[in-house]
């Protein structure tokens, strides 16, 4: 339930910001922000929520969390009227739109300093929310959400106290529909709590806030948990299973043994062979027609070999999903003893880290070298258990691949950026990687296989980290000792 306009002008009478200093402006989600402001030594911040259903303004005496990169609109605000003075801030009669004036001085070189006027409006209407920002002529600079439908974007025009009643939501529309109804009444609801009104509205939409309520963000945090926690465990029982049969591999020797032992009375085309094992039990070995029992037995050793290593494989793998299981259930008591709901809120955002995450501890566990250029990391993995590892738990699909063609060497990758093309430079780096770390560099030059990993197949039964590709393209590099040089440099330790 968003704020009713007698509760604004309330809130807006206990705060009494005229005079005050607009000191910063911190957006902590996309539709959260919050300015701080310095009164007669007394600083307050002001929350202001855009949520569907919770829109409001209100003092908050809960700590802000800064978004992880800085979000265009604060820093907007940041740049224009941070440390401006505030001479107006009313409420436009019964409208639910909060107008402030902001004066700021700016300097100027060539000139006399001048000052500027900033009107910033913010309308909390459920379905139609927004923080619009004009200059003096009502001309927008800036809006926290664009809608180019209304026209509010930058250029666009806004003077709210001008609003024609066709513009309004139709839930404000004065149609014949409307006018046999009386004219809601609204009053400045009974809040329970201690404190004045603004803490006890912050109190009661952190508990009732719609989407940033903390109930509501406690249920996501466990569907979000539980959900993860189910699919590991259920991984984790597959892996127990298989590491069971596993454990039986020393059988698959044993029928190895025995046939070679009992070679001579094996008879052709037989699809069993029955015998007694070394304390006289008796065994029946499966046998495959067509194939010599010579060459059975070096199956069923093939088989042991695989399942062998395999085993050692399966216990990593299970070692690695119980601590993740046990880092997603330390991070779900984190979300659910969290008090502050924007501290919980960003939280869920970024997948709850208040730790190192699971994925910033495989980053500094990763294998093989890296490399970062600027704004881009290269990956090298040195032999097949790196290779398999990266493919297995460090790149994406849309990461490039590069391999040297005709060699034996590593797999090296460029991990990618949001929106960004591979630029020449970092896959000559890379290029040169691939045919450095490779059997053919004393060439000095070679072609090379690149492609995303996402097209990147593992080949049946293949040896570990063997994989076939598809849709590559061809590079052909010369060695640059220079380049290797400056990437030696970059490499990350």
């Amino acid at each position: 339930m968003s704020l009713n306009w007698k509760e604004i002008n309330f809130i807006l009478e206990e705060l009494d910001l005229e005079g005050a200093q607009i000191q910063s402006a911190v957006q902590s989600a996309y539709d959260v922000i919050i300015l701080r402001f310095h009164k007669k030594g007394e600083t307050k911040q002001i929350l202001v929520s855009l949520s569907s259903g919770a829109c409001r303004l209100h003092e908050t005496f809960r700590a802000v969390p800064k978004s992880e990169k800085p979000l265009r609109f604060a820093q907007f605000l940041s740049s224009r009227i941070v440390n401006g003075w505030v001479t107006q801030i009313k409420q436009l009669g019964d409208n639910r739109i909060v107008k402030i004036v902001v004066k700021r001085s700016r300097i100027a070189v060539d000139s006399e300093d001048e000052t500027v006027i900033f009107n910033l409006y913010i309308r909390l209407w459920s379905n139609a929310a927004n923080f619009i920002v004009t200059d003096n002529q009502g001309i927008i600079l800036d809006a926290m959400r664009r809608q180019p439908k209304r026209g509010e974007i930058t250029g666009g025009h806004y003077v709210p106290e001008n609003i024609k009643e066709e513009n309004l939501p139709r839930s404000t529309q004065r149609e014949e529909d409307y006018k046999q109804k009386p004219k809601r009444e609204y009053e400045i609801r009974e809040l329970s709590g201690e404190g004045s009104f603004n803490k006890k509205i912050e109190d009661f939409y952190t508990a009732q806030g719609g989407s940033l309520s903390l109930e509501a963000l406690r249920e996501q945090a466990r569907r979000h948990c539980e959900g993860s926690m189910g699919r590991i465990s259920a991984s984790i029982e597959k892996l127990k299973e298989k590491e069971a049969s596993f454990e039986n591999a020393g059988r698959f020797k044993i029928y190895g043994d025995l046939i070679l032992s009992h070679i001579a009375d094996i008879k052709p085309n037989s699809k069993w062979f029955e015998t007694t094992d070394l304390n006289g039990e008796k065994i029946r070995i499966e046998l495959e027609d067509r194939v010599l029992p010579a060459a059975m037995a070096q199956k069923y050793y093939e088989q042991y070999r695989k399942a062998k290593n395999g085993l050692a494989e399966i216990q990593r793998e299970i070692a690695e999903s119980e601590l993740e299981l046990k880092e997603v259930t330390e991070k779900l008591d984190r979300l659910l003893n969290e008090t502050n709901p924007l501290i919980l809120a960003k939280l869920l955002k970024s997948g709850g880290a208040a730790r190192p995450s699971s994925a910033q501890k495989k980053d500094k566990a990763r294998p093989g070298l890296s490399f970062k250029r600027g704004d881009w990391l290269i990956i090298v993995g040195r032999d097949a258990n790196e290779n398999d590892e990266l493919l297995r738990r460090h790149v994406k699909g849309n990461d490039l691949w590069l391999h040297a063609r005709d060699y034996h060497g590593s797999y090296v990758f460029i991990k990618q950026r949001a929106g960004k093309s591979v630029p020449l430079d970092i896959l000559l780096d890379a290029g040169n990687l691939a045919i450095f770390y490779s059997k053919g560099r004393n060439n000095g030059e070679g072609d090379l296989f690149y492609t995303h990993a996402k097209y990147l197949r593992r080949a049946k039964n293949g040896p570990k980290g063997l994989v076939i590709p598809t849709q590559e393209k061809n590079l052909h590099v010369k060695i640059e000792d220079k380049r290797l040089r400056e990437l030696e440099k970059c490499k990350v330790l």
